[in-house]
């Protein structure tokens, strides 16, 4: 008798609770992969039939005209490029100021520590848009309109991203870095040979959302920039719809091109982000 007949037999058949745990994931995941599902169907559509009402979800002739049409209309791969520069370097600055600021707040003491600590959680309670103003008139004021620098740096005031690593700090043993300051090991050693490669899970988290985040920021980008050649995925997608009326197979089109690195990096790195969030939420406990 082969393994596969062995483990046939030994399998146990499904319980109730199993059965509706797998039929609730499928409902979701049906949720979740419908909007996609739909938006796919669409951009394969003609102008026409994609403004059809009511709307149907396989197309009845496919084509490709509006992928065709989107990257003659439009500068795509040079708003893929500006997108891409910009998360890059929005997620390596937030990265290296979270470390530091988290590391700080969660090992060394200093006068005024609490009431730094309360500027930097305030943060958390301002929402982006209301500080739109007056970070233009700095960023105008600095020189920095129609530039990448006025689109990053910004972005860069991670609070939120500083609490997370600030909480996995703190649930780090003392014991480790004390050891490695007996065998005469510096602060600055000590951060980038332990305690760094024990956040690599939630530095992988904070990455990743960065990233996605500024990948999707539509809002400042459009205010810092007006010239065409430094225009994100989001606005330049945006700016074809606008000067070319609503066209929906475009729309969709665009929305897939624009969304599908986000897609490529959470499906290669899902674990990291498990990971990232539990570890943080274990810390923070």
């Amino acid at each position: 008798m082969s393994a596969t007949q062995v483990r046939l037999k030994t399998r146990k058949p499904w319980t109730p609770s199993q059965i509706v745990l797998t039929l609730i994931g499928a409902a979701v995941s049906i949720v979740f992969v419908a909007p996609i599902a739909a938006a796919l169907f669409t951009s394969l559509k003609s102008e026409a039939e994609a403004a059809e009402i009511p709307p149907h979800w396989v197309p009845k002739v496919w084509t490709t005209q509006a992928w065709k049409a989107l990257w003659e209309t439009g500068n795509v791969s040079n708003w893929f490029v500006n997108s891409l520069v910009v998360s890059v370097c929005v997620t390596t600055i937030v990265l290296v100021v979270s470390a530091l600021a988290g590391y700080g707040f969660a090992r060394t003491e200093f006068r005024g520590k609490s009431l730094l600590m309360g500027v930097v959680m305030s943060g958390l309670m301002i929402s982006p848009a209301v500080l739109g103003v007056p970070l233009f008139t700095t960023v105008q004021q600095m020189g920095m309109v129609d530039t990448y620098w006025g689109m990053i740096l910004p972005q860069c005031a991670p609070a939120a991203m500083v609490y997370i690593l600030y909480k996995f700090f703190q649930g780090i043993p003392r014991e480790l870095e004390e050891a490695a300051f007996i065998d005469g090991a510096g602060r600055w050693r000590v951060f980038f040979t332990i305690v760094v490669p024990l956040a690599r899970p939630s530095l992988a988290a904070v990455g990743i959302f960065t990233f996605i985040a500024s990948w999707n920021n539509f809002l400042w980008p459009y205010m810092v920039t007006n010239n065409p050649d430094l225009m994100t995925m989001p606005n330049g997608i945006a700016t074809v719809m606008n000067s070319y009326g609503i066209q929906w197979a475009q729309l969709m089109a665009g929305g897939l091109m624009a969304g599908l690195p986000l897609i490529v990096v959470f499906v290669f790195f899902q674990r990291q982000i498990v990971a990232g969030v539990a570890h943080t939420g274990l810390a923070g406990q």
